[in-house]
This record gives C-alpha cells, sequence and structure tokens, in this order.
C-alpha cells in the first residue's frame, strides 16, 4: 500500500468509513483518506455512461441500469456502496462524469475555476468528500505551501482598481466574487495527488472551525479520458 498519505503531516490515514467520519481534524490534520485498493473495472463503467455536457451527472437508476461484464459489475458496486454510505451519513453525494469543467479567464491575472488552488466555504460546518475511481485525480496542498492570491501584492492591486469602490468595501468585493478563497503554491510547493480509489475528507471554511481549511484543486484531464468522481 503507497505510504504517501501517511508520511504527510497534513493528512490522516484510515481504514474503515466510520473512521473517516468521525476521525477530528486537529493541528496541521485537514484531510482524511480511507485508503483502499479497489477492484473492478470502471473504465468500463466510463465508457458505458453517457456524456450529455461536460460535466454530467450520472444518477444512480443509470448506473444500475449499464449492463456490465463481472469486473465492471464489482466496479458499480464499489460506487453504489460509497454512494449509500454517504448519503445514509447525512450527505448529499452526486456522481459525475467529467470532460472538463468551465474555465474563468476572464481577467487573466486571477481565475476561480476548480483548477486553481482553493478552499470550500460554508455558512455552517460541514466537510467535503471526494473520490476519483478513473481519470486524473484532484490535489491538495498544505496550508504553509500556499498563499492567498489577494495577498500578493500585484494581484491585489490589480483587484483594488477592478473594485474601484470605497477601501472600507473592499474586503467584502474579495469575498462576494470568491476572490479570497484561492491560493498559489509557493516556491517549492510539493502538491499531494489523491489518487484512485480513495475516500477523501477535507476540511471546509466555516465559523468556528477548528483547523484551516484544505487546499486542492481539480487536474487537468487528460486528452480524450472523462474523470468518474463522486463528490459531496
Amino acid at each position: 500500500m503507497d505510504n504517501r498519505f501517511s508520511n504527510s503531516k497534513q493528512v490522516a490515514v484510515v481504514s474503515t468509513f466510520s473512521h473517516l467520519l468521525n476521525m477530528n481534524f486537529k493541528g496541521d490534520i485537514n484531510a482524511v483518506c480511507w485508503q483502499r485498493n479497489l477492484v473492478g473495472d470502471f473504465k468500463e463503467i466510463v465508457s458505458k455512461l453517457e456524456l450529455k455536457a461536460d460535466l454530467t451527472e450520472v444518477f444512480m437508476e443509470d448506473l444500475h441500469a449499464l449492463k456490465l461484464s463481472e469486473q465492471g459489475n464489482m466496479a458499480r458496486e464499489v460506487i453504489s456502496s460509497d454512494f449509500q454510505l454517504l448519503a445514509d451519513s447525512g450527505a448529499s453525494p452526486s456522481l459525475n462524469l467529467i470532460k472538463s469543467y468551465q474555465r474563468d479567464e476572464e481577467l487573466g491575472f486571477i481565475s476561480t475555476d476548480v483548477y486553481s488552488f482553493h478552499v470550500d466555504r460554508s455558512p455552517i460546518g460541514t466537510d467535503t468528500f471526494l473520490c476519483t475511481y478513473y481519470g486524473a485525480a484532484s490535489e491538495i496542498l498544505a496550508n504553509h505551501q500556499a498563499e492567498q492570491k489577494i495577498l500578493v501584492p500585484e494581484i491585489r492591486q490589480k483587484l483594488k482598481e477592478l473594485h474601484n469602490g470605497p477601501e472600507s468595501e473592499f474586503e467584502n468585493f474579495l469575498m462576494e466574487h470568491y476572490f479570497d478563497l484561492h491560493y498559489q503554491a509557493k516556491v517549492g510547493a510539493r502538491p499531494i495527488n489523491l489518487g484512485l480509489g480513495h475516500l477523501w475528507r477535507l476540511a471546509v471554511d466555516y465559523p468556528d472551525k477548528q483547523v484551516l481549511p484544505c487546499v486542492h484543486r481539480a487536474p487537468n484531464e487528460k486528452d480524450g479520458e472523462c474523470r468518474l468522481l463522486l463528490i459531496c
């Protein structure tokens, strides 16, 4: 079993779904990994799903309607089990077939799409769960290796010019447009690839949070290859 996750001060590695749910975030730990070696043919599932848009939500009834080989059926059972475990825990999971996400290239000097390192924010206490079954996998970055983009002098100055309003309203402007959620990797930073088949729980930015939120990003998809991602 790959031990790259357990070597990180940011990641706690567990062996059951119950431990994934109940492991406390503390100190530098703001990501928990249920590390697994999955069996089954997830590529077969991807090949038989219909891509209706660049990002297509796959409903469980559509997944269960697929005619699959024995290996494909084993993969389907894994996905179905993960989906049910998350739903039973009170989460709202979504299975997505992803060709690509929408890019934010409007400003040029800063982007707010999911390919940019960012944190998730919620008005209430919650976590982000995700598992990549097929395709390129997401990355996380330790907080001390990340710099908030709005604190980079040249970016901040351009944002002030874009705001063109009272200084007292500038911070609200940054939050309203989600600029404050985005980060860039510092020189020498070493992102952690989340790999295939592992179910992750990431800390979110919300009032009274106990740890810093987990900085993460979506990967650049491989040409001609879709991702199969469970997320909530």
